[in-house]
């Protein structure tokens, strides 16, 4: 005799019990010639069975333990995602393009507890299912927009979401470059030249030519070359480049990347002036000077602003020396240009910010200058064993 001593909720499988054995007992007669007695009373909450042969018993009890236990089913809990967190990486993101290269390209990173799958609606119509918490997307919608992306993360059916706003800029490019990707002269449809000596004010040594010996573009960057050479009454040679006529802007992020001539006495710049010049004059027409840098003073780049009541040795003006390679390597220079403020940015560094407002010349088009000069107001002294020295430019583009 084999006695069990359940519980109340076990009483209940009594039928299933019962059922068992008489199933059991059906297919085991015919192999065995036993007698089998059961005998099944209660005693408060006991239950005896008494039963021949213990393979019976052997197969009842592994019946009870499966059909018995948790009602016959076993079932796990879904739980509900916690701690959803969805972080973004935007395109091209810098201080000087805080909402991106315009390329629209962004990186989602999504974590959760508990998670298996994920839903994100990016806010622009599109919605795309991920089992991967990694997940890129590409705005396609032109100009500066805001959208607010919405995060679902699912376990079954529990779920949670949560939504963030991200400010993107879309564009199909920049607006205008001029990579100088071709050998030879200068692109005749973006530059003109202007040629003579003196600097027009500014009592520089060289003269301003168009010739190769000063102006090339090869192996991809525009070169201008400053020589110590007599040249028209002038001591040296070098080349002056300017857009106007041909291209112009109001507004925007001009950039360019460049490696600047060596030596005492040289002085590259990275300019622009109003498109009003010929009519109005300078400093009425307004100058904004991107890059200025004195070979006497290595490394120490220029931000600077002309117009009426701070011109000439007065201008306001901006320094900063980001690195030590400012003539050895290739860096940005750049402005971001608004109607309410100019940003100045070497690197993506911003190192000058100039307060704008519709009484200034800052609100109106302005065209391009690159140049090399000698000397003069602002290059000082030359180096009496200058021979040579070039400045390389490896693009200008500009976005709206």
């Amino acid at each position: 005799m084999v006695i069990m001593d359940l519980s109340g909720g076990l009483l209940l499988c009594l039928n299933k019990i019962q059922n068992l054995y008489k199933e059991a007992l059906n297919h085991l007669t015919p192999l065995f010639k036993y007698n089998f007695n059961l005998k099944i009373f209660f005693m408060k909450k006991s239950i005896f069975i008494t039963f021949k042969p213990f393979l019976v018993l052997a197969v009842l009890l592994l019946s009870i333990s499966s059909s018995c236990s948790d009602g016959g089913s076993s079932t796990t809990e879904e739980v509900t995602p916690s701690n959803l967190v969805v972080r973004t990486e935007i395109g091209g993101k810098t201080a000087i393009t805080p909402n991106g290269d315009g390329s629209g390209m962004v990186n989602f990173m999504i974590t959760a507890n508990n998670a298996k799958t994920y839903k994100i609606t990016f806010g622009d119509g599109t919605t795309q299912d991920a089992i991967s918490g990694t997940n890129s997307y590409s705005y396609k919608t032109i100009g500066t927009n805001n959208f607010v992306v919405t995060v679902t993360a699912y376990n079954g059916s529990k779920s949670i979401s949560t939504s963030v706003t991200i400010t993107m800029f879309v564009t199909t490019g920049a607006i205008w470059s001029d990579e100088f990707n071709t050998t030879g002269a200068p692109d005749s449809s973006n530059w003109g030249y202007d040629i003579g000596a003196g600097g027009w004010g500014n009592n520089e040594s060289q003269f301003y030519t168009n010739r190769s010996d000063n102006v090339i573009v090869e192996n991809g960057v525009l070169k201008i070359i400053t020589k110590k050479e007599s040249y028209q009454g002038s001591s040296y040679t070098s080349a002056r480049l300017l857009s106007k006529g041909k291209y112009s802007i109001k507004y925007g992020k001009i950039e360019f990347r460049a490696k600047l001539p060596v030596g005492g006495g040289t002085w590259p710049a990275l300019w622009m002036l109003g498109d009003n010049f010929s009519t109005a004059g300078w400093p009425a027409c307004g100058e904004i000077d991107i890059m200025e840098h004195k070979g006497n003073d290595l490394n120490r780049i220029h931000g600077t602003l002309h117009f009426p009541g701070r011109f000439g040795g007065n201008p306001d003006t901006s320094t900063i020396v980001p690195n030590a390679t400012a003539t050895t390597a290739f860096h940005t220079y750049a402005i971001d240009w608004r109607a309410d403020a100019i940003k100045f940015y070497v690197d993506d560094v911003l190192f000058k910010t100039f307060t704008n407002n519709s009484t200034l010349p800052f609100n109106q088009k302005f065209f391009l200058i690159i140049n090399s000069a000698m000397g003069g107001t602002f290059g000082g002294a030359i180096d009496p064993n200058f021979v040579s020295s070039t400045f390389e430019i490896d693009y200008i583009r500009v976005f709206n």
